[in-house]
């Protein structure tokens, strides 16, 4: 099955290719020549967001396109940033600015309050189907302070439990295997091959 990705960002094409496996492929919307549209993320909860992109490419294109809005909750913090996870500091915050901004919220707050997860929801839309929708998460909690090198965003301040180390100190295939996208993308890939 062939899917658009909405998206243009070919290094997250590669890693929700890699989790799809060999019976989808996936086309980034550049190369799939609708490089030039640009949907405007304007939705209140990831699912508004991920639909948003995938129906307006889904019905430009006439093709089946998969889109998927992901980022971090932090309970001390009501959810936030939610879906302005990689603005929170501002509009064209730095990963640094929105760690920085994070850590000072949350200042003070004891490490057992400090619970989070990542989420992702993958939007699929088929021209004439109702848009599905495919939730991941990853639980963990906010460090104090950064750790590792690897991995990008909140990744260095992410802590999880089960490996006793940040994201960003996960190995790459570990993460992959554990993260919110790829727990959406298998949800999305075992309804794929119903």
């Amino acid at each position: 099955m062939e899917l658009i990705l909405a998206s243009k960002n070919a290094h997250k094409a590669k890693e929700m290719q890699d989790i799809l496996g060999d019976n989808v492929a996936l086309i980034t919307q550049d190369a799939a020549g609708f490089g030039d549209i640009e949907v405007i993320e304007d939705g209140k909860t990831f699912e508004e967001n991920a639909i948003k992109k995938a129906v307006e490419i889904a019905k430009i294109s006439g093709k089946a396109v998969i889109a998927d809005d992901s980022g971090l909750c932090v309970d001390a913090l009501g959810g936030r940033p939610g879906v302005y996870t990689a603005r929170f500091a501002g509009e064209n915050a730095t990963d640094d600015q929105n760690i920085s901004l994070l850590l000072s919220k949350l200042d003070g707050v004891p490490t057992d309050k400090r619970q989070a997860k990542f989420v992702c929801v993958i939007a699929l839309a088929i021209p004439g189907s109702e848009p599905r929708t495919f939730r991941g998460e990853c639980s963990g909690y906010i460090l104090t302070e950064k750790r590792g090198n690897n991995g990008f965003g909140y990744d260095p301040v992410f802590f999880v439990p089960d490996h006793q180390k940040s994201m960003a100190e996960l190995d790459g295939k570990i993460k992959n295997s554990i993260s919110h996208r790829f727990n959406a993308l298998s949800k999305l890939k075992s309804d794929l091959n119903r």
